[in-house]
């Protein structure tokens, strides 16, 4: 049963996530407990999540191209609907409904618990141990040492997101953000220093989520073939320098012609893919707006293969938001004010959202290090190379990356400018 709490001294919670993406690189054994998740079958909500959580990914994409429009986009949709989903289990009343409603649900056709049920099977799904691809996401919750957990809550974010808990005293502020940044380098393997900054003093809960992610390419590009000074059209007066990758493969591709753009998958060596989808020249926001979870699931009946004369710029790109207004703007709005409603989480009064930020990293090279396998030398004949399209992405392209079980959207964005890190 939910009730309204009063309100006393405000006390804040901080959502962060982070995203990590390391791509092209060797397989490396994936540490950690070896968990039986339920096979999917056994849950129908993780086939309808698979769309709910692509068309938040794309509603949310929307918003970020009005906040920065013409840069860079890149961010992990499926991290921050599995972190708002987690949060949502100590929320009650409209907190909680404003939640889940923004992320996509109809609480009438899906009771929560199948909801929480459903990115329970899903982070187990991500986090199950693959070969030669490494895939973990997870939770750290950061709660002051004074405040009073209910243990139901505790043991719901433990058992559905996998969620480690630490006693945090925030009274220290710089203490209690180097404990934070501590634990995020770790996980991140020293990639993501210094992650928080900012901590107010009457900061008592933070929430940090991240993936992390690093595959090889099923058909790993020859080095050899890179192109150090080629030239990619930022905007119809700005062209950069980028490295150019150069293969010719067989690729899953199509042209749409109702969205005016072609699309490219590129295989992981195992259970992943990426989605390059390159717009005709001034068609890019026609394509942004007409994105959905049936756009997808059409490219993946459409797609076929053949041999592409294909060329993908190496670079690397980052992106840090500050997701609070956006969210504000999308419907979560109880959850920041003082009317904050989460008495499932804790015996305090008083207990809303003051933060929420995410951060994205993502590296596109050729095959990551020397270990990697030579690619395989294949003959053609000069017929298979005339033919062969040519797909060159040397404009502002999208980019998606999926988990192949779950099709997860992983990360999705816009390269604009592939020398702007």
């Amino acid at each position: 049963m939910c009730y309204n709490l009063p309100s006393k001294m405000p006390l804040f919670l901080c959502l962060v996530l982070l995203v990590l993406g390391l791509h092209c690189a060797p397989p490396n054994s994936t540490e950690g407990k070896v968990t039986t998740c339920h096979s999917p079958q056994q849950n129908a909500t993780l086939y309808k999540m698979s769309s709910i959580n692509a068309d938040f990914a794309f509603n949310l994409y929307r918003r970020f191209t009005v906040e920065t429009p013409d840069q860079n986009i890149f961010f992990s949709p499926v991290s921050i609907s599995a972190a708002l989903a987690m949060l949502s289990i100590g929320a009650c009343s409209s907190t909680q409904t404003q939640i889940l409603e923004s992320l996509g649900f109809n609480l009438t056709d899906t009771p929560t618990t199948e909801i929480q049920q459903g990115f329970q099977h899903l982070i187990c799904s991500l986090n199950f141990p693959k070969k030669e691809l490494e895939l973990q996401m997870g939770n750290f919750l950061f709660i002051g040492k004074q405040l009073k957990l209910l243990p139901k809550f505790l043991d719901d974010v433990k058992r559905l997101y996998e969620t480690e808990v630490f006693s945090t005293n925030f009274s220290n502020v710089s203490a209690a953000q180097q404990e934070i940044n501590s634990h995020v380098e770790k996980q991140t393997k020293g990639k993501v220093v210094g992650l928080i900054q900012d901590l107010k003093p009457n900061t008592i809960m933070v929430l940090v989520n991240y993936i992390h992610f690093k595959a090889q390419w099923a058909n790993p590009f020859d080095p050899s073939k890179t192109e150090e000074g080629s030239s990619f059209s930022v905007d119809k007066t700005t062209t950069v320098q980028v490295p150019m990758m150069h293969q010719m493969e067989q690729y899953y591709h199509l042209v749409d012609a109702d969205l005016n753009c072609t699309v490219l998958q590129m295989d992981y060596s195992k259970n992943a893919l990426a989605l390059f989808v390159l717009p005709k020249e001034g068609q890019m926001e026609w394509v942004e707006g007409a994105m959905s979870s049936k756009t997808l699931k059409k490219w993946n009946r459409l797609l076929q293969k053949g041999w592409i004369n294909l060329f993908v710029p190496k670079f690397s790109i980052s992106a840090t938001y500050d997701l609070g207004a956006i969210l504000l703007k999308m419907g979560i709005q109880d959850a920041f004010a003082d009317n904050a409603n989460f008495p499932g989480l804790t015996e305090d009064n008083g207990l809303k959202l003051s933060k929420a930020a995410h951060k994205a990293v993502l590296h596109i090279g050729e095959k990551g290090t020397e270990a990697v396998a030579a690619p395989e030398v294949r003959f053609l004949d000069q017929a298979e190379i005339t033919l062969s399209p040519i797909i060159q992405l040397d404009r502002s392209f999208l980019l998606l990356i999926l988990e192949k079980s779950t099709r997860s959207i992983l990360f999705l964005g816009k390269v604009v400018d592939p020398m702007k890190v």
